[in-house]
């Protein structure tokens, strides 16, 4: 399902946070062990949808016979009033799988709405959309599976990903330049990225043996400075402060990337429900 994720482990987690150690006592007390339930998951705005499976999987795990059908895949758009999933099966364990289910899907796509905003802001400027380590500890496979269905490309999935040096590190370091070498006579074999704040700090990464350049909170006139002195010698990637209504204005200086906490780090949830259908 999701690379690099274990969904079963996941979703036996969740459940037993859920569930507690009585289970849904209120399921129980007012419906029969046999009743059967059908239902619908359904977008009560317009989403780009992902965690569809992992979904289901809450259902399926609660349940093995729950026969469900599709109606929609991670990465689509579905408008408001698009049903996403249609469910037959046990009523107590649909309803005890409804809310772990719901908050995973609501999250996941309510990155992939965000994400899909800003790339459709970007859109015909040739720059990337990247996005960043800025996750819920534990969630970070999750979100950035959701900001690549969204239209992002992933940026590091941990620190051992590739070489960023970073202002805290240049400090430490004694300079861009200092840093720079350290990383580079490392032999780590990954590309030396570093963070300049500064245009002073551009020539110095680059006499250095950088790989990539990093510009931190430049804005747009300052940034196609930095594109005029690097010309084209080595990628560079926009950061910082990036809004939407910023965004496409970074994007026209010609930067090669944006990358962009907010996807993951601030995407409200949207809304999905699950409505009980006559079978």
């Amino acid at each position: 399902m999701i690379p690099g994720f274990d969904t079963d482990e996941f979703v036996r987690r969740v459940l037993a946070e859920d569930l507690g150690e009585g289970g849904d006592v209120t399921s129980a007390a007012t419906i029969r062990a046999d009743a059967r339930f059908s239902a619908e998951l359904a977008a009560r705005e317009p989403i780009v949808v992902a965690g569809l499976d992992l979904a289901a999987a809450f259902f399926r795990a609660l349940d093995e016979d729950v026969v469900i059908e599709k109606e929609a895949s991670d990465g689509f758009a579905v408008e408001e009033g698009g049903v996403l999933l249609r469910l037959k099966g046990n009523a107590r364990a649909m309803l005890a799988a409804e809310r772990p289910a719901l908050n995973t899907l609501q999250h996941m796509s309510g990155i992939a709405t965000l994400t899909r905003r800003y790339v459709d802001a970007i859109a015909g400027t040739g720059a990337v959309l990247l996005d960043t380590r800025k996750t819920i500890p534990g969630l970070r496979a999750l979100e950035k599976y959701a900001a690549r269905m969204g239209g992002a490309q992933n940026h590091r999935m941990r620190l051992d990903d590739g070489v960023l040096i970073k202002d805290n590190h240049v400090a430490v370091a004694g300079g861009v330049g200092a840093a720079v070498r350290a990383a580079k006579e490392a032999n780590t074999s990954l590309e030396v990225q570093v963070e300049v704040d500064r245009i002073e700090q551009i020539e110095e990464a680059l006499a250095a043996g950088a790989d990539r350049l990093l510009l931190d909170n430049m804005d747009p006139p300052t940034l196609r400075r930095a594109i005029e002195i690097v010309s084209g010698r080595v990628p560079l990637e926009a950061s910082g402060g990036v809004r939407l209504e910023t965004i496409r204005a970074i994007a026209e200086t010609g930067v090669n990337f944006i990358s962009l906490g907010r996807i993951t780090q601030s995407a409200p949830a949207v809304d999905i429900g699950m409505d009980y259908v006559l079978a």
